[in-house]
Parts: structure tokens; C-alpha cells; sequence
């Protein structure tokens, strides 16, 4: 199930996000640092350092964000989602074919986290440079995605994704994992369908009685499918 999450950012946030990454001072290195044996072998960007003041800066407005959005909740079924990082693609930097690693270690405290889900928010406009596309495969084909500043998408991190060459401008973004209390995607994308469907009777003042048995055959199904 591929999720577009528009404006997760606002053009204030956005501002402020590209002139921290563009300043001078910005700690950028190489993305091999944090890739697996399969991901190092086609990747070819810079990140932010991942235990940097400017990561954590940063990221704890991203995570703030995804806290007060509906649809995020809705779509993702968050338990823990890794601290978000940065990255930046230019000169004809790409990133291969890969799938994201099952399990990350969460910096700092040993934990591990099960990644379900993979996301990437978009930091720049798309006519700000040329390539740049995610291009994920799923049950459909290829998926190809590049969105307005400020919008997010949310795809399995079982798919088989890659980022095209940029060939022109700089392409900035955030991207992080989300382990999910439902870990199967297909059960994950039947409740956010009943949600989707429950949150427009609401709207419409559909039958009471039956908003709150579907209501309830939501949560019962949750309740079922919860891997905590």
C-alpha cells in the first residue's frame, strides 16, 4: 500500500529545513555510512549525520508533525518510528535497486525496530531539479514519485525501490522506518480502508448504529491483528 501524505510540512518549516541543510556548517557525509552490504553497493548520496545536533534538530519537528496528523496515524498504525534522517542527491548521485533493511538498531539505546514501513518526505520542489524519482514496485508496477515540498509518502519497506539519478539542482529529503502494531501490510491496508470509509459516515451523519458497530469491527480487527 503506497500512502501520499500532502503538506506534513508547512512553507515556514520548509525554509527553515533548507537553509540548516545549505549551511556551511551542515555535516554532511557519505550515505555508505548507514547502509547495509546490499545498500552500499548502489548508493550514492550524502546525509546528515545521524548523531548530529542539526539530525535531531530536525527530526524531532518531523516526528512532532507526524504526532498531529490523522492520516499518518491512520495509515501507519505507528509503535515506534526511527529517528528521521536526511539526505541530499546532486551531480548525477542515485540510489539502486534495494530493499531497506528488516531490522534497525535505534541509535543510542540498544533497541532494535522492526521496519514495516518506509517513508520519505520531500524537502525541495520537484522543478527545483531534474531526476530524483522513487520509483517503487509493488502489486501495480513501478511507482514512480516525486512530490511537492512538504508531502510524504509511505510504502512497505519490503518493496523493491531505488532513487534515479539527479541531474540537475539538489534533491533534499527526509526519510525513516515506522515499525507498525500491524506488521502485515494487506491488514494494515484493509483497516485503513474501514477507517477511510467510517470517517466519511461520520462526515455524512450516516446511520448512528451502524458507524458504531463498523466502529467496532475496527477495533476488534486491531485488537486481533496488534503485534505489541
Amino acid at each position: 500500500m503506497l500512502v501520499h501524505v500532502p503538506a506534513l510540512l508547512n512553507g515556514e518549516q520548509l525554509r527553515h529545513f533548507v537553509e540548516r541543510l545549505h549551511a556551511a556548517d551542515a555535516p554532511w557525509v557519505d550515505g555508505r555510512v548507514t547502509a547495509g552490504h546490499q545498500g552500499a553497493q548502489v548508493k550514492q548520496n550524502l546525509q546528515i549525520a545521524e548523531a548530529s545536533a542539526l539530525s535531531a534538530e530536525l527530526g524531532g519537528i518531523v516526528l512532532g508533525a507526524l504526532e498531529r496528523l490523522p492520516l499518518f496515524i491512520s495509515a501507519a498504525l505507528p509503535n515506534q518510528v526511527y529517528p528521521p534522517m536526511f539526505n541530499r542527491y546532486e551531480g548525477g548521485m542515485h540510489f539502486g535497486s534495494h530493499v531497506d533493511g528488516s531490522v534497525r538498531l535505534l541509535p543510542g539505546s540498544g533497541a532494535k525496530i522492526r521496519t514495516d514501513l518506509s517513508a520519505t518526505l520531500f524537502l525541495v520542489p520537484p522543478e527545483s531539479y531534474d531526476g530524483g524519482e522513487l520509483l517503487i514496485e509493488d502489486t501495480y508496477g513501478t511507482q514512480s514519485v516525486k512530490l511537492a515540498a512538504g508531502d510524504m509518502v509511505l510504502y512497505p519497506a519490503s518493496s523493491l525501490h531505488r532513487v534515479m539519478p539527479v541531474t540537475r539542482g539538489s534533491r533534499l529529503a527526509c526519510f525513516f522506518w515506522v515499525q507498525s502494531l500491524v506488521r502485515d501490510d494487506g491488514q494494515r491496508a484493509l483497516l485503513f480502508d474501514l477507517d477511510n470509509a467510517i470517517q466519511r459516515l461520520h462526515a455524512t451523519g450516516a446511520d448512528e448504529a451502524a458507524r458504531v458497530h463498523l466502529t467496532g469491527c475496527y477495533h476488534n480487527l486491531l485488537r486481533m491483528w496488534t503485534d505489541v
